[in-house]
Formats: structure tokens, C-alpha cells, sequence
């Protein structure tokens, strides 16, 4: 049986002063984690306010065990990898 895995980040973008400047960081955020991951990213929420964003990320396989680990493991990467993002909440989901 298949298995979908959601992970919802809300992050800060401290610094950031423009949509523009916004997009420009977010966008190799997002191809990073699809390319590492092998996982859909987007921005969800939080379109129109410079410093902050929710970015949602799924993952479809058929075993759960497997989605839940791969996808805790994207809060930790971003805190260690991607300094000029701050993580303030994750929640995961499994349907």
C-alpha cells in the first residue's frame, strides 16, 4: 500500500528586504531538496511577506517507514546547510 509523506517547514528569511530577493533565495533551496531528496518542494504559504515562507515537501513510496525517515531528515539539512534560512517549526505528516 502506498504511503504519502507531508512536511511543512515554516521558516525566517532574516535580511531579506524584497519578493524578488525572497524568490532568489528560496528557489535553489527548493531545487536543492528535490535533487537531494527526491522529493516534491513548493512554497505554500507566506507568499507575500519578505521573511518568511512555508514550504511544503511529499513524498509518495510504499513504505512509511521510509517516507517518515527521509523526510526528517530535510529540518536537520536545511539548519545545517542553509545558514541564511531559519527553521522555526516542521510538522510531519503521514497519510
Amino acid at each position: 500500500m502506498a504511503s504519502i509523506g507531508f512536511l511543512t517547514l515554516h521558516l525566517l528569511l532574516p535580511g531579506c528586504r524584497s519578493l524578488k530577493e525572497k524568490r532568489g533565495r528560496l528557489k535553489p533551496l527548493l531545487a536543492r531538496l528535490h535533487r537531494d531528496f527526491n522529493i516534491s518542494a513548493a512554497e505554500i504559504d507566506r507568499q507575500d511577506i519578505w521573511q518568511e515562507t512555508v514550504v511544503g515537501c511529499v513524498v509518495i513510496s510504499n513504505d512509511a517507514n521510509h517516507s517518515s525517515r527521509l523526510l526528517q531528515q530535510i529540518p536537520e539539512t536545511i539548519e545545517k546547510n542553509w545558514p541564511d534560512f531559519q527553521l522555526i517549526d516542521s510538522t510531519l505528516q503521514l497519510l
